[in-house]
């Protein structure tokens, strides 16, 4: 069988809790001998063929919408997903880290804590009820609330654990470490390879740090990233502006972290602005949030992160990480024009690459 990775708009969400719609797609993965065992909950609105730019991140993990789409989302995959498999849904960071002041970020924090935990309520009555594990895997991305790793787990550990704690314990009527094992059944890290590979994270590390706290990942998503080392003299970066100049659309955010010789990084928030900064001679390195098919090494003068993807495989295939891979290339349509295969063959190219990584 076909495992599928479902991305529900919150109009299509809807739609499908009409009528027998369930009734009817599980009819067709029968007939087309595929299963849903995972879905992309991040965007709400139109993810393609409209520019979308931070607006990803709307509504937020503050508000009644986040909430009420996503408790659709997995009242619709605990009616998809097999017996005897665990199912997840990747979310929001939270938020948009530029939208917020440092001491409005704090609350963002506190509130959308309050806000997950109506959904982790929604996932124990689930187990409860079909014994079906659901978990709500959150995906640190660049410039999110959380944007990495180590962010991550300090809100893990700093707002989740004090506040839903207390509020499973109470809830359900149990003992505080039962309360704490069941938040972490049903919370998780959706770990994106591209996103960590923008930063510059050790993976051995973070997944180390994972590990040693309890806390687990929903699934990985095996995407790459644009990388390029930035030459000395500025007279020899004009290729790279060039190449990079063909990956400058308007649809989605290509935030790039540039690299300094001293190790320290710099943040931009799209690529335009990264661009003007082209000559900053203190930058070795750049990466870029677009996503790129994950088969290819190198696209002209770029290359891809594809080998943080098989480093991320030698971990995973030396102790399972999770029992969730997802490709995760969404681009197609954006891509430059020489990149654009038909999709059947690309996508057919992706998954021979993993299993070939497997």
């Amino acid at each position: 069988p076909m495992g599928i990775g479902l991305r529900l708009s919150n109009t299509a969400s809807l739609e499908l809790l009409k009528d027998k719609n369930i009734e009817n797609f599980k009819k067709w993965l029968i007939k087309e001998n595929g299963y849903v065992f995972t879905m992309n909950g991040f965007p709400y609105g139109d993810f393609h063929q409209t520019r979308v730019k931070d607006n990803v991140h709307s509504p937020d993990w503050t508000t009644n919408e986040r909430v009420e789409y996503t408790q659709r989302l997995f009242q619709i995959l605990s009616k998809l997903l097999p017996e005897n498999i665990d199912g997840g849904i990747s979310t929001s960071p939270l938020s948009y880290r530029h939208w917020h002041t440092v001491e409005e970020t704090k609350e963002v924090k506190k509130k959308s804590v309050e806000n997950i935990l109506k959904i982790v309520g929604q996932l124990v009555d689930i187990k409860q009820k079909t014994l079906k594990v659901l978990h709500l895997d959150i995906e640190p991305e660049p410039d999110g609330v959380l944007e990495t790793g180590d962010e991550f787990i300090d809100w893990f550990d700093s707002y989740l654990l004090p506040i839903g704690v207390r509020y499973i314990s109470e809830k359900f009527a149990v003992e505080k470490e039962l309360a704490e094992i069941m938040l972490k059944e049903h919370v998780r890290l959706c770990y994106d390879v591209c996103h960590f590979a923008i930063g510059y994270e050790k993976h051995t590390e973070i997944i180390n740090k994972l590990k040693q706290r309890g806390i687990k990942v929903g699934k990985i998503q095996i995407s790459a990233a644009l990388k390029v080392a930035l030459p000395e003299k500025n007279t020899n970066r004009k290729k790279i502006t060039e190449a990079f100049s063909n990956f400058n659309e308007s649809t989605y955010l290509h935030q790039v972290v540039a690299r300094k010789k001293d190790k320290s990084l710099i943040r931009y928030r799209d690529l335009p602005e990264a661009l003007e900064d082209i000559e900053n001679k203190d930058v070795c390195e750049w990466r870029s949030h677009f996503h790129v098919p994950i088969f290819l090494k190198e696209f002209g003068a770029l290359c891809s992160t594809q080998s943080d993807i098989e480093e991320v495989f030698k971990i995973h295939n030396f102790k399972a990480v999770t029992n969730h891979l997802e490709v995760e290339t969404y681009t197609w349509e954006v891509l430059p024009k020489e990149l654009k295969l038909p999709i059947q063959e690309s996508i057919i190219r992706e998954l021979e690459w993993v299993k070939n990584q497997m």
